[in-house]
């Protein structure tokens, strides 16, 4: 299965490679992994929609990359203060939209920018299963430690499966589920994650003594997601018998560790889409 498609542009010169990031980052592109090598440097940025499109006929722009804007006429007003050289000036087009032509920094290649002249219909925004270049935290009740670390392994399978690498995971340790809503909120305090993983067992006792934990972790674990602005997966079971946390770490019912996992890789993605937005 394909993850992505990139488009290549080396530079000649270390002059024009800055030129280039900078005219991609002032396009409003959002910067992914970049890297400064012992051969080689790079930066690369992404849209939030991206694909291959194949055509036949007339119509087409002469260009290299295409990019689609909100307005092409400000970004090409921009363009012009930057004293890009202007291929061809914004135009209508028969498919209903508005567009140019720009040459890049150092003559690197043509882009064509244009934007629909009617608003699109609405595109849902949701979040990619992508964990590459961020950090997790996993914080992990030791009580009903049988459960929970059938939980974890879900979880850590996950965020791996997803992209993650072993070392932007780190596993934090508590007595139990009451403890984990401020165990989460320290981790998500530091800013060093991108998303909380919380893993618990709850099992139904015969006093009230369920009730009160299962209320407190819930909201303590809410709480902390939203003061804070980090997602939290919540991966805390809440069951009555064993038999049925049994079947919730990784029999009949799944893994919920895996699905919390998951969860937080997509929150991650999906927060990271509407704040570069």
């Amino acid at each position: 299965m394909i993850r992505s498609v990139h488009k290549l542009i080396v530079a000649a010169t270390e002059e024009q490679f800055e030129a280039l990031r900078v005219f991609f980052a002032d396009l409003g592109l959002e910067p992914a992994e970049s890297w400064d090598g012992q051969h080689s440097r790079g930066a690369k940025f992404q849209a939030p929609a991206a694909g291959v499109e194949v055509g036949f006929g007339h119509g087409f722009p002469e260009a290299d990359l295409v990019l689609e804007v909100d307005n092409a006429d400000a970004y090409y007003s921009a363009c012009q203060s930057r004293r890009a050289s202007i291929v061809t000036p914004p135009e209508d087009t028969a498919w209903g939209a508005r567009i140019f032509t720009v040459v890049l920094p150092g003559n690197a290649g043509r882009v064509a920018i244009f934007s629909y002249n009617e608003p699109a219909e609405p595109v849902g925004t949701a979040g990619d299963l992508d964990a590459r270049g961020k950090r997790f935290g996993v914080v992990v009740a030791r009580f009903n430690a049988f459960i929970t670390e059938r939980l974890l392994e879900g979880a850590l399978d996950a965020l791996r499966r997803s992209g993650a690498n072993t070392g932007d995971i780190e596993v934090v340790r508590v007595p139990g589920s009451f403890e984990i809503p401020i165990a989460a909120r320290t981790l998500a305090e530091t800013r060093r994650f991108h998303a909380i993983v919380c893993i618990g067992c709850l099992l139904r006792g015969d006093t009230a003594h369920y009730d009160v934990i299962v209320n407190e972790v819930t909201r303590g674990i809410g709480q902390s997601s939203q003061d804070t602005g980090i997602p939290h997966a919540f991966g805390v079971l809440t069951c009555d018998t064993l038999d049925q946390a049994i079947d919730r770490a990784g029999l009949k019912m799944g893994n919920k560790g895996f699905e919390a996992g998951l969860a937080a890789v997509e929150m991650a993605s999906l927060q990271k889409k509407v704040r570069a937005r």
